[in-house]
């Protein structure tokens, strides 16, 4: 454990995606959490007031600047922490809003992922400060549409059936992860709620059913992003 107070800041773009286990392990922790729940209208923090950031999913694009009046401005500042050398993990949207803020396109991906699929790992990323952690991964939840092209100077972590780029590392402190490590039982159940209309039966969409079938994944995926954050704290710029 490190013994510095972290001051941990989420971006919630809606109410049924949230921090998830990195709450419990914040909690643990005793690090301090703060929110900008964009859904609710809250104003964006200072950057003295965190160290990491955490941008978590959305039904949202990246592109939907138009429809979500507040969208530039978290790009500025996820653009900002990221100079400043900040701890930022992004999360399936969060993850793409990293991509395009360091540069890189984000568009359809050709199928969407739904539902626990296996990710793999790529050399680069079994050679990363994280190699330990996604060696371990297996099945995962996916609930994404957009996909995103590497970023300029990243390494790509691991990759799906359906899906290039699924995870990359910039900077040895910027992590974005397109899939849900931090997933609960309750979360899910939200995804699933408010999703149920992109619940149409394709190659990577199972039905609801089979998808809470795998529910059985979540503790493993849950200890991953545990050693991931505990590695990030170790890992992390001062």
């Amino acid at each position: 454990m490190s013994m510095k107070l972290i001051r941990i800041h989420c971006f919630q773009h809606v109410e049924y995606e949230d921090l998830g286990c990195i709450k419990d392990w914040c909690n643990d922790q005793g690090y301090l959490i703060s929110y900008t729940r964009f859904y609710q209208g809250d104003e964006l923090p200072e950057s003295a007031d965190f160290d990491w950031l955490v941008i978590m999913g959305g039904a949202m694009g990246v592109y939907d600047d138009l429809k979500y009046k507040w969208l530039s401005a978290e790009k500025m500042a996820i653009k900002a922490a990221i100079e400043q050398n900040k701890t930022v993990i992004g999360i399936c949207l969060g993850s793409q809003l990293i991509a395009e803020v360091l540069g890189s396109k984000v568009y359809r991906n050709q199928e969407k992922e739904i539902g626990w699929f296996d990710v793999m790992p790529t050399e680069q990323g079994l050679s990363s400060p994280f190699g330990n952690e996604i060696q371990a991964v297996t099945k995962v939840f996916h609930w994404h549409g957009d996909t995103f092209d590497l970023p300029k100077d990243a390494i790509q972590l691991c990759y799906s059936e359906a899906c290039k780029n699924q995870a990359f590392l910039y900077k040895d402190n910027v992590l974005g992860i397109q899939f849900h490590f931090e997933v609960t039982r309750q979360s899910i159940n939200g995804m699933l709620e408010m999703g149920k209309h992109e619940l149409i039966i394709e190659k990577y969409i199972p039905t609801e059913k089979e998808i809470l079938t795998f529910n059985r994944y979540i503790e493993l995926n849950n200890k991953i992003m545990f050693s991931i954050l505990k590695r990030l704290t170790n890992i992390a710029p001062p």
